[in-house]
């Protein structure tokens, strides 16, 4: 079976809404697949809602951004029930402090450079479920200010040094876990910025997010070589992980193709995987 669990729409920071990425999946002869907006689970919620015959299986999906003393992650969440308390009280946390960090944004482009925002795009970005950087980086473009969302992201937005509030990783794992879904640190040898996280350090990552309750790793991710793919299949046999793949598509906002997960290249589905798949809920209409 061809899958991706790893996609957003515009519920985040993607450019398809929920119900085009069904057809979008169905076109790319995806069998399961999940959504997994940041900090937001509405978009899962209403694929769960409108799934017919025919259509792929699907898993609730969520991504959680998350930052503490020791760096940057982002955890996923899966197979939870969309109704569960902590999972919704997790999401509103993302939410309010998602939108702490628009606000700062939008703040700092005024008073470092001197870019202010018509009123009805001001509207516009604040009504969005989750706004993020790409709805800024393309706000900027129209008006002007940068050549294009690349250059509105690197040149001025990531020149904040924003302090503010962040769900802690052991917050989101714990929300997970207590809606009966399974957490799993998304594209794992990924850090803040462009850091590569390898080796013992990729270790002794992994060692204190398992005290924290993380139960697998994102071991296939576009964009991830063939030796970054062995070293987390090592560590995912070592500490008896669950595996799970994904593009981490966004639509026209990131170059990244839907179902390119690297996992094709796999002769044999991993342990991992297969264990996963065996565990998590997820739902299929036959």
């Amino acid at each position: 079976m061809k899958l991706d669990l790893h996609m957003h729409t515009t519920v985040s920071d993607g450019t398809n809404t929920p119900q085009e990425i069904v057809q979008i999946v169905k076109e790319a002869g995806i069998g399961l697949f999940s959504i997994t907006d940041h900090d937001a689970i509405k978009g899962a919620c209403e694929i769960a809602g409108e799934l017919t015959a025919g259509d792929p299986g699907f898993i609730t999906g969520v991504e959680f951004s998350c930052r503490d003393s020791e760096g940057k992650y982002h955890i996923l969440g899966y197979g939870y029930d969309p109704e569960g308390r902590s999972i919704n009280d997790l999401v509103e946390m993302g939410h309010s402090y998602r939108m702490d960090k628009v606000y700062a944004r939008i703040d700092f482009l005024e008073k470092e450079f001197g870019f202010t925002f018509p009123e009805e795009k001001l509207e516009w970005l604040f009504a969005r479920d989750n706004p993020g950087k790409p709805h800024i980086g393309n706000m900027m473009v129209e008006e002007g200010f940068a050549k294009s969302k690349e250059n509105a992201i690197n040149n001025y937005l990531n020149k904040l040094t924003y302090r503010g509030k962040y769900v802690k990783p052991e917050e989101a794992i714990e929300g997970i876990l207590k809606s009966g879904g399974i957490p799993i640190l998304a594209h794992p040898s990924y850090g803040d910025g462009d850091q590569l996280i390898l080796g013992e350090d990729m270790d002794k990552r992994l060692n204190r997010l398992m005290d924290m309750g993380i139960k697998g790793i994102e071991a296939f991710y576009s964009g991830f070589t063939p030796w970054i793919n062995k070293e987390l299949l090592g560590l995912a046999d070592k500490y008896s992980l669950y595996v799970t793949a994904g593009s981490d598509y966004h639509g026209k906002n990131k170059l990244v193709v839907l179902g390119d997960t690297g996992l094709d290249d796999h002769e044999d589905g991993p342990e991992g995987m297969k264990k996963f798949l065996e565990d998590v809920r997820y739902s299929t209409v036959k």
